[in-house]
């Protein structure tokens, strides 16, 4: 009888989820490039290329649930991405497993500032938003025709433990004041902002791998309410007792590091998220799923209570 939970993918999120898996006394297999990953005692840890799909089959060998966590790199997103997702796909569908998605919110496009939920209109215009939207549609129609069971969470941008290089408040702005160096933000610091903390979507995703009413739906993490990136930077002030000058990259200088720094190239095409409000909407979670927004204080605290262990460790 298969009843393991199968994560693909290591990243903040994928981590976040083992540890709410294993919390709640689930089986847990973790799979990745490294076959390492830091995981809590009982997790088996895999490795191999997921983009092998005989090896995302044995992967997902016994799996009652297979969660896509997968990032790749950011300037690969459409070439990696979606050969990534077939394979896992592939997988699930092989074990006759039920799949949890992780997304974005990429594929909605700029919606003016107005609030986005679940029934805003997808109309992407960057890349990374057309890869996110053929992608969740390729979901959608094999739920839809009966060949796979799928249910989809999707998160603004995150932060938390583990959130380093690719979490805005990450090794830019906590690392970088722990180093005594001003916090680096793109875009306007003082307009509303969703931020999902990875710990909530890792309960979100949870929650979607076990209730089976909910199939076939897409629910946003639930966040905190909106606050400004400067406001929530303040609050890391607090926590590590000092204030943190923020500086601020003027677009043309992203563009011209991006002709050197490839991660930074591909953020000048979502700089929209942050010359506007950029409200998530995650409603539909808390009231269907009873699930409720860590508050951004307390989040804040266990952010930088891991970046302080990483710093000692180092």
């Amino acid at each position: 009888m298969n009843d393991v939970h199968v994560v693909f993918g290591t990243g903040a999120i994928g981590l976040a989820l083992v540890d709410e898996l294993a919390g709640r006394g689930v089986p847990v297999r973790v799979v990745n490039r490294s076959g390492s990953a830091g995981a809590p005692d009982g997790v088996e840890v895999l490795g191999g290329d997921v983009s092998d799909r005989d090896f995302s089959v044995r992967a997902a060998a016994g799996a009652a649930v297979v969660y896509q966590c997968l990032n790749p790199p950011y300037h690969r997103w459409a070439e990696d991405f979606p050969g990534l997702q077939d394979s896992v796909v592939h997988a699930a569908r092989s074990v006759d497993a039920r799949l949890v998605s992780f997304e974005n919110v990429y594929m909605y496009g700029d919606t003016g500032g107005e609030s986005i939920t679940e029934t805003t209109v997808a109309n992407p215009h960057t890349r990374k938003g057309k890869v996110r939207l053929a992608m969740a549609q390729q979901l959608q129609r094999l739920h839809d025709d009966g060949t796979l069971a799928v249910t989809t969470a999707r998160a603004s941008d995150y932060f938390g433990p583990r959130g380093t290089t690719q979490s805005p408040f990450g090794d830019l702005v906590i690392g970088a004041a722990l180093a005594g160096k001003p916090a680096r933000v793109i875009g306007n610091p003082d307009l509303a902002h969703s931020y999902t903390y990875t710990a909530d979507a890792a309960k979100t995703l949870a929650v979607l791998g076990t209730r089976d009413d909910i199939l076939g739906e897409v629910f946003h993490v639930p966040n905190a309410p909106a606050l400004t990136t400067r406001q929530i930077i303040d609050l890391i002030a607090d926590e590590l007792g000092s204030p943190i000058k923020v500086s601020v990259a003027p677009r043309y200088v992203l563009r011209v590091m991006g002709l050197f720094n490839k991660t930074l190239n591909e953020v000048d095409e979502m700089l929209y998220e942050f010359t506007q409000p950029f409200v998530v909407d995650g409603d539909k979670a808390q009231s269907r799923l009873g699930i409720a927004p860590t508050p951004m204080a307390s989040a804040i605290g266990a952010t930088v209570a891991w970046f302080r262990g990483r710093n000692e460790a180092a």
